[in-house]
């Protein structure tokens, strides 16, 4: 195979010329960084723009394609040579015998062509090829370190020579037939040398799993799974959850013979470079752009910011007309507040839990979906098929050793896990998340790895009511689910199909004739798009906003109503009032604010209003039958005075009529 032959010494030359121009031209600066920042025996990479190099000589972009894995090993000596050269100490290191870093050329930017790049896991046709395959990272096995050289010595010569471990054979040592002495001695008796070896002859060693993206399969497929090995500055540079792009060599490894077994042979990819593709670092890059893109929103509704909220929320999830409660609900929670810890070292969760309740059809899973696109690392599940190891963590053995795979939960650490059908979860499986959802984490104790894992993750759930829904009968009894995990929800929001004819006619026109018409909510020119939604919530969900003392008010005040109330619920607990906080504060992210305002706890308040079942202040109301406001300033006015009357609170009711009226004046 052309796979299999030795690059010619002209060949050689050619890429020792080329690459080596392309070194000082391009990364002489990086070169001479790493070396005066790293200590000996370190590693670091020199990342390398596939695109820009092949350009300088498409020759070099050949060879690589045919023999990478010899290739890459040019790459890295060369790059070790130039770094000598460059270095102003690099003859009193050579003299001292002290090694210089060593640098890797980590491969980036590749054309994006079949032959390539990969978003399904490669095949064994595959093989030999350098490819790039974007995955998400399942399963991080441990960190090992391993031996890929030793020395060995010839029993008859004497003659000492090094062997390589053989990354095909699980790196395994495999001696020569016969002696390698020029001399040729032909012995087949080799000692090894153990007492010989040095640090330098061993490397930190990780393997990966990595999965097919769901949202990239084509239709009736299962999403297959690959192993990826790390080494060197590689290791830890990805955890699970993770969307990556791995680039490096397809090969295969086979365990050791035996007779009367097969064969067991597998496909492994020999990474060269990742990249952690999650949103968070897209939006990092982009965070300057998308700053200007929310202040100039923000001055054009500086007049009307609620307007804005409202364009906000219409673009949230457009095919379903109106649930404008629900919406609100939906956007504030995957804004999500503010961590707090406290003197003691304890840690108050920002992330923001919540619960649909409601009849079929009425799009409880549409907005399951639309917010798994929106949010990054967000995982879509359903309980039916949902079990303990598939929300919190999976003990799997593999080749002798027990390896832990992150179960849902796990994986939208820092994002978004959406749970549809959340009454079909198996009632001891239902407990293990109670951890997860209020202490953010996971204790482990399986196959004797003891550890916990961090589950830092927003919840939103939906489930239909067991039967039909009563109104007189509490929501545990309705839902089938217990208080204690029913109080950790933040909001749990009840839609009801009332068959109200009115509401009726209105979706009927909307689905059948006024969908897409200007004016309306699916007016697809004055709506955001999925693209635009995705960099303004990773720039909120930087900002972090601090209570006012008015604030503060409005929020005791509802918690010491309820507590007060006869026939309060079981979710009338403290964890009520950090809920209060957390949803105030996520309103004041979305408004693109630094500090919580009355008007953020109002809305606070409102929304919790729906979520009790016969609010205080509000009353019963279906979030369902909401609808956009034609006037949202003048629905605040009334929210707002009906809030503040029943919390007995004039004064901020004065100061804040004062303040709506300012800002129409102006």
């Amino acid at each position: 195979m052309a796979q299999c032959e030795r690059l010619r010494s002209e060949e050689e030359a050619l890429i020792r010329s080329v690459f080596k121009n392309y070194a000082l031209e391009h990364h002489s600066e990086d070169i001479t960084k790493a070396i005066a920042e790293a200590e000996v025996h370190t590693h670091r990479a020199i990342v390398v723009n596939a695109m820009n190099l092949f350009e300088a000589n498409m020759e070099v972009g050949d060879y690589f394609n045919v023999y990478p894995s010899e290739v890459l090993s040019l790459f890295d000596e060369i790059l070790q040579l130039t770094a000598q050269e460059l270095s102003k100490d690099g003859q009193q290191r050579a003299a001292e015998r002290k090694p210089l870093c060593t640098l890797h050329a980590r491969i980036s930017g590749l054309p994006v062509c079949p032959e390539l790049t990969r978003e399904t896991i490669p095949r064994s046709k595959d093989v030999g090829h350098f490819l790039s395959v974007t995955g998400t990272v399942i399963r991080t096995c441990d960190t090992k370190v391993l031996e890929y050289q030793r020395d060995y010595m010839c029993a008859k010569c004497r003659y000492v020579f090094q062997v390589n471990a053989e990354f095909d054979q699980f790196y395994a040592f495999v001696a020569p037939v016969a002696c390698p002495n020029p001399e040729r001695c032909e012995s087949h008796k080799f000692s090894c040398l153990s007492g010989a070896t040095e640090p330098a002859s061993c490397r930190d060693y990780q393997e990966i799993k990595i999965q097919e993206q769901v949202q990239r399969l084509s239709v009736g497929s299962i999403p297959r799974s690959m192993l990826i090995a790390l080494d060197d500055d590689l290791v830890d540079c990805c955890k699970s959850g993770d969307d990556v792009t791995a680039y490096g060599v397809v090969c295969r490894r086979w365990r050791a013979f035996t007779e009367g077994s097969r064969c067991d042979v597998e496909l492994i990819l020999k990474a060269n470079n990742i990249e952690v593709n999650n949103q968070h670092a897209v939006a990092s890059v982009l965070l300057d752009e998308a700053h200007q893109d929310a202040e100039g929103f923000w001055d054009a509704h500086r007049d009307d910011p609620l307007a804005g909220r409202d364009q906000i929320l219409m673009s949230f999830c457009p095919q379903i007309f109106g649930m404008y409660v629900v919406k609100l609900a939906v956007v504030m929670v995957m804004a999500g507040g503010v961590q707090r810890i406290d003197s003691t070292g304890g840690k108050v969760r920002g992330e923001c839990h919540m619960l649909l309740v409601g009849d079929p059809g009425t799009g409880k899973s549409q907005f399951l979906k639309y917010a798994v696109k929106v949010m990054p690392r967000s995982v879509l599940t359903a309980g039916i098929g949902s079990t303990n190891a598939g929300l919190t963590v999976a003990a799997v053995k593999d080749g002798g050793d027990w390896h832990l795979e992150a179960g849902a939960l796990v994986l939208s650490d820092g994002g978004l896990c959406c749970i549809d059908e959340f009454n079909s979860i198996k009632e001891h499986d239902r407990i293990s998340i109670h951890e997860a959802m209020e202490q953010q984490s996971i204790s482990v104790a399986k196959a004797g790895m003891v550890c916990k894992l961090n589950t830092r993750t927003t919840i939103l759930a939906a489930t239909n009511p067991k039967g039909q829904y009563d109104p007189s009968q509490s929501l545990s009894e309705n839902v089938a689910l217990a208080s204690p995990l029913l109080s950790r929800f933040d909001l749990v929001l009840v839609l009801l199909d009332s068959r109200n004819v009115e509401w009726d006619r209105t979706i009927s026109s909307f689905i059948l004739e006024d969908r897409g018409r200007p004016g309306q909510p699916g007016d697809s020119s004055s709506l955001w798009s999925i693209d635009k939604m995705k960099a303004y919530f990773c720039l909120i969900k930087r900002l972090q906003p601090q209570l006012s003392q008015d604030a503060n008010r409005v929020l005791t005040s509802y918690y010491q109503l309820q507590r007060q109330s006869h026939g309060r619920s079981a979710r009338t607990t403290i964890r009520m009032l950090e809920s209060l906080s957390r949803l105030a504060e996520a309103h004041a992210k979305l408004m693109y604010r630094e500090t919580v305002t009355i008007q953020d706890a109002v809305m606070a308040v409102s929304v919790m209003e729906c979520s009790m079942q016969g609010g205080a202040l509000l009353g019963t109301m279906n979030a369902l039958l909401t609808s956009f406001p034609d006037d949202p300033v003048q629905q605040y006015r009334t929210q707002c005075q009906l809030l503040l009357e029943g919390l007995q609170l004039p004064q901020l009711l004065q100061k804040e009529m004062d303040r709506l009226s300012e800002q129409a004046v102006s």
